[in-house]
């Protein structure tokens, strides 16, 4: 399968990449990422920690990993309407805490808006311009908060 795009031409900027570290545990971590992204206006509507499945699962050995599944939902009920739905197929808007080492925690996210504009699922057009730059300036506030 050839790639419609090449991942090493893409910068960070395009997908809107943040990442943060925080040194705390991870737990202290998980909380604080959740208060400050509530603080910003999104909701957690799902988390999990697939570091605890794969480890009972398949006895994978890995360190702590947790995903917020951060949402808000005005921005999100634009995004499915200018997206004719296809959008609900990467919600939520995921913020990942991965533990570093101990007491270093790794806080990541990519925009999902921007991803489905560099592939084909979303428009490339005014609407979606100001879905992407309503949800970055959320997520510039929660990182700013971090």
């Amino acid at each position: 399968m050839t790639l419609p795009i090449d991942p090493s031409q893409i910068d960070p900027a395009d997908i809107g990449e943040e990442q943060a570290t925080l040194e705390m545990s991870h737990e202290d971590a998980i909380e604080h990422v959740r208060d400050v992204f509530t603080d910003a206006g999104f909701g957690v509507p799902v988390e999990f920690s697939p570091s605890e499945m794969l480890n009972e699962k398949v006895d994978a050995g890995r360190d702590p990993y947790y995903v917020l599944g951060a949402c808000n939902p005005e921005v999100a009920d634009h995004a499915l309407d200018a997206t004719d739905n296809k959008l609900g197929a990467l919600m939520a808007c995921n913020v990942v805490i991965w533990e570093e080492e101990p007491g270093k925690q790794v806080v990541y996210h990519v925009s999902i808006m921007r991803i489905a504009r560099l592939v084909g699922m979303a428009p490339d057009n005014e609407e979606m311009t100001d879905i992407v730059a309503d949800t970055g300036e959320l997520v510039d506030e929660a990182f700013a908060n971090l």
